[in-house]
């Protein structure tokens, strides 16, 4: 049986039957246990419309499930809807099934949680790795999300701003965790775009080609980090970087300024560097001022502090990191760093090791303990 067909049918079946009446929770209950059925059927026959056959048994699902509950006169009347028998709509409907995972009822972390589960096809052990979180809670959340979604129809999905949203937190999470789900994000956003005449749809998908065009230079050969600085140039897609750029200056000179277009700057502007050395990294602070000014976002005061302490020095990028709160994540590296260039490998050791033990996966955990380690072996030689 091939699971790869199987996964890429269940977003459009899922659609399918809440557009025709099933509220989320419960259809994506019936396309489960239309799925576990596949699973024992086809092996031995294998039906000739895999979609419509995954259609009428979860829509069956759906009714028995239906028929069970408080609202079983009422929803009974739905039985004269049972889709025909036939092929199914080829349609690709996972945008649209974004659009609604990504209610406006919903948090972003839930949406994103949601979108993995019903749309990714993922388990809910993976999200919980991939957020570092217990499986316990993950479950809690995206049940909770569930809940909240239950019984809405596609006459109230999530609005373009909400979607932006999940699409980045899918993308990030495909580009920096153990599920790779950033070229999905990338083809979804390509639909938008197709779809929806709006700069910072443009801005979020130059956004995710800019940073894809330099993923092969991210990890070594033995999966350890390289930062930015240390990559090879050579390795990154210079067609990839191309269009992302042209992407966002059509974005940028309609003068319709959000967040994603002045992130996908900063990318363009590291992108855009023949070597490390020759990074405006004056632009980049201005950049992150705009970023700031949008969003009042403390993250992006961290990696103002960063570019700042590149392009004034050091000392200037610690001033600018003492205004903020040591809690934010990440907040001891970027410490450590601006540390090591004021000249201070005591205090840089000591951050790096405990950026380490708050690093969000396991190979920007390796790198940090590398780093405090070098530093340390320094001290002693």
């Amino acid at each position: 049986m091939d699971e790869a067909l199987v996964r890429s049918l269940t977003p459009g079946v899922l659609t399918i039957l809440v557009r025709r009446g099933a509220d989320f929770a419960a259809a994506e209950d019936a396309v489960q246990d239309a799925l576990i059925e596949a699973f024992r059927v086809w092996p031995s026959a294998p039906p000739r419309d895999p979609k419509g056959w995954l259609v009428t048994v979860a829509w069956r699902k759906f009714l028995d499930q239906a028929r069970a509950d408080s609202a079983r006169r009422r929803r009974e009347g739905l039985v004269e809807d049972e889709p025909p028998p036939g092929p199914a709509p080829g349609a690709d409907d996972t945008l649209q099934l974004y659009f609604l995972c990504a209610h406006p009822s919903l948090t972003p972390s839930s949406a994103v949680a949601l979108t993995l589960r019903a749309v990714g096809g993922l388990t809910t052990r993976q999200i919980a790795r991939a957020y570092l979180v217990p499986e316990a809670t993950m479950a809690q959340r995206i049940s909770r999300a569930k809940r909240t979604v239950s019984g809405v129809r596609f006459d109230r999905p999530g609005d373009v701003a909400t979607v932006l949203r999940v699409l980045y937190l899918v993308f990030n999470e495909g580009y920096s965790g153990d599920v790779d789900l950033a070229a999905e994000a990338i083809r979804l956003t390509r639909q938008l775009a197709a779809a929806i005449d709006h700069p910072e749809v443009a801005g979020l998908l130059a956004l995710m080609l800019l940073h894809h065009a330099r993923r092969a230079s991210r990890t070594a050969p033995d999966g350890s980090l390289v930062p930015l600085a240390e990559q090879d140039r050579g390795r990154w897609d210079t067609r990839m970087i191309a269009e992302g750029i042209g992407i966002l200056q059509a974005a940028l000179a309609r003068d319709r300024l959000g967040e994603f277009q002045a992130q996908a700057a900063v990318a363009a502007l590291h992108a855009d560097a023949p070597t490390a050395g020759e990074t405006d990294w004056v632009q980049i602070v201005e950049w992150y001022d705009e970023l700031a000014r949008l969003t009042d976002s403390p993250v992006v005061r961290l990696n103002r502090a960063v570019a700042l302490g590149e392009a004034d020095g050091p000392r200037a990028g610690l001033a600018a990191l003492a205004a903020l709160d040591d809690s934010l994540p990440r907040y001891a590296a970027v410490a450590a760093y601006l540390h090591e260039r004021d000249g201070d490998p005591d205090t840089a050791a000591r951050l790096y090791a405990e950026a380490a033990r708050t690093a969000p996966n396991l190979a920007e955990r390796d790198y940090l303990t590398r780093q405090a380690a070098r530093l340390n072996a320094a001290r002693r030689r």
